[in-house]
């Protein structure tokens, strides 16, 4: 199979879809691996690397998305990359498909079969594709947090540990899951007073058991949510439904109980984001203010750290992308029962309830597509 990595082009988006190490796996495999000429250089990957790892290079996307059978990419396909995908060919990657109508349209109407990474799942119950990226984002929440509460930026001019004599940031975390956690942990690791807000008793367990005194958990009821982003400097966004819009769980209303110059990072704005106010941004211009309160919301946060990220995604992609390239989309989706809740778009259906749901469109059940 030809397996095309065209470089990324979204604003600030330096991570790369494939890794030197994945295309010389591919390469071992039997298959043909076109890369983009310059796509892994913000990741710190040269041309040279590819070149030695049995790939080809192509000096343009056109090529790129004429040539391979296969195209895996990082972040959603922008409106010109849309133009380019074609029935019969399969793409894979990030979708987040249902804040997202106009994506979705295209997708349908380009008859192209597309595989979302976040919504791949595991026999845990999590979104082994989606977690490494969530691990990064969390990580981020907390370090994009302090720096938009600088007074520079608009921020109240609170440091998140303090100092003697001077009490630390108040951060709320509205949801435990993979963002949350890592949120929660680093922000208290700079010595913030941290609360995170869950629905899970269990999971509320969970980090209570493992984390301990480090941070302090609540259950995300309407009136502890109002309460806790009232008092707080820093609120972090992090909830999830898998494949569906992010609930608005902080309105507009309840900006105005905030602390003037306090901060919210919406680390859901890849799936609409959880607050009312919130709309994405990029890293060119990051923050925006509504009422008073600054807002994070940049799409495409671990695009930050384009290294680490690339790394970590692509550790997580290869055995999905080798068994698609080896076997085929049908036949990999008919074998792996989570790879095929990866799928989100075949020939001009839609194939995800949540995206459905979600935009009010008729959804097909890809096991019945994945039968052929």
């Amino acid at each position: 199979m030809k397996i095309g990595c065209p470089k990324e082009i979204k604003p600030q988006e330096y991570r790369v879809g494939l890794t030197p190490h994945a295309a010389r796996e591919a390469v071992a495999h039997g298959h043909e691996v076109i890369v983009e000429a310059g796509a892994g250089q913000g990741a710190g990957f040269e041309d040279m690397d590819y070149l030695a790892a049995g790939a080809r290079l192509a000096q343009t996307a056109e090529e790129v998305f004429a040539d391979g059978e296969l195209i895996v990419k990082v972040k959603e396909p922008q409106a010109p990359e849309r133009k380019r995908l074609r029935a019969g060919q399969v793409l894979f990657t990030y979708l987040h498909l249902a804040p997202d109508p106009e994506q979705t349209r295209d997708l349908l109407d380009s008859g192209v079969t597309a595989i979302a990474y976040e919504t791949v799942t595991d026999d845990r119950g999590g979104l082994p594709l989606l977690a490494p990226m969530s691990e990064v984002a969390g990580k981020l929440a907390p370090q994009t947090g302090s720096w938009t509460l600088q007074k520079a930026n608009g921020g109240r001019g609170v440091l998140m540990g303090g100092v003697p004599g001077v009490g630390p940031a108040t951060v709320a975390v509205i949801g435990g899951g993979v963002v949350g956690t890592h949120a929660a942990r680093v922000a208290a690791g700079m010595g913030a007073a941290v609360t995170v807000l869950d629905r899970s008793l269990p999971r509320l367990r969970y980090l209570d058991d493992t984390f301990g005194a480090l941070f302090r958990t609540r259950y995300a009821s309407a009136g502890n949510t109002a309460e806790m982003v009232a008092e707080a400097d820093l609120v972090i966004g992090a909830v999830l439904i898998p494949g569906a819009a992010a609930p608005k769980l902080v309105t507009r209303a309840q900006l105005a109980t905030m602390k003037p110059g306090a901060a919210v990072v919406d680390v859901a704005i890849d799936q609409g984001g959880c607050f009312e106010t919130s709309r994405p941004t990029t890293h060119d211009d990051p923050i925006y203010e509504v009422d008073g309160i600054m807002h994070y919301c940049v799409a495409n946060m671990p695009g930050a750290v384009p290294r680490t990220s690339t790394i970590a995604l692509g550790n997580a992609t290869m055995p999905f992308l080798l068994a698609l390239a080896d076997k085929g989309w049908m036949a990999a989706c008919a074998e792996d029962p989570h790879l095929l809740n990866g799928l989100n778009v075949h020939e001009g259906k839609l194939t995800n309830y949540a995206v459905g749901r979600t935009l009010g469109l008729d959804v097909v059940a890809p096991r019945l597509l994945a039968k052929g």
